[in-house]
């Protein structure tokens, strides 16, 4: 059972998500909160395995609850879920630790899919996002710093900075899924980065391609 927490101080919204995670077999309700308060001590609480977060609430906000979640459970992913496209909240979720940014206007059939996608390693982003975060620094010159990357690693790096699944990546590399994670874990060593949005803030930030 996938235990999903919900994190937004709409109520309609939050409603309509819990009826969402609930219709399907194998995924559970952990809680549904208006406010992320005291954010650790709630997961601790109610353990999920994947966090959806509203980016814009009253107190503690989704991009510090993230940060927060992060440092404390870091194999917990977070998915970010907001009204806004704006480039600097996107990379700022993205440094905080965020697995995924998803506009609230996605599909029913997107939100459970990037759910499942996380869980697996993924960076669910709907493809606006995406393109916003290979463009956000393209004005800035910086040099870039050598990781040491293999042009393999750099290959699957790249997809998934576009927002592409694993199986995406595995599909179009022409290899298998395990052979993702194992290029993706090795690409997550030479970064010291620790999830797969830290990675794409990075190699955005750093303009790796």
């Amino acid at each position: 059972m996938i235990r999903v927490l919900i994190f937004d101080d709409n109520e309609d919204r939050r409603d309509s998500l819990a009826l969402l995670i609930e219709s399907v077999s194998d995924f559970a309700v952990s809680g549904a909160l208006s406010q992320a308060n005291n954010v650790i001590e709630k997961v601790a609480i109610l353990k999920p395995d994947v966090v959806l977060m509203d980016i814009d609430m009253p107190g503690t906000n989704g991009i510090e609850a993230t940060r927060l979640i992060h440092a404390t459970f870091p194999s917990l992913p977070v998915i970010i879920q907001t009204v806004f496209d704006d480039d600097d909240k996107i990379f700022q979720a993205l440094k905080a630790g965020a697995a995924g940014y998803l506009l609230k206007n996605a599909s029913s059939k997107v939100i459970l899919s990037a759910i499942r996608e996380v869980l697996h390693g993924g960076a669910p982003m709907t493809p606006a996002i995406a393109q916003r975060v290979l463009t956000f620094f393209r004005n800035e010159k910086t040099v870039k710093p050598d990781y040491g990357l293999t042009d393999r690693e750099t290959d699957v790096l790249r997809l998934l900075t576009q927002g592409n699944s694993y199986k995406m990546i595995a599909d179009q590399l022409e290899i298998t899924f395990n052979t993702v994670n194992s290029h993706l874990k090795k690409v997550y060593e030479k970064l010291q980065v620790h999830s797969a949005g830290e990675a794409i803030a990075k190699s955005v930030r750093d303009q790796l391609f």
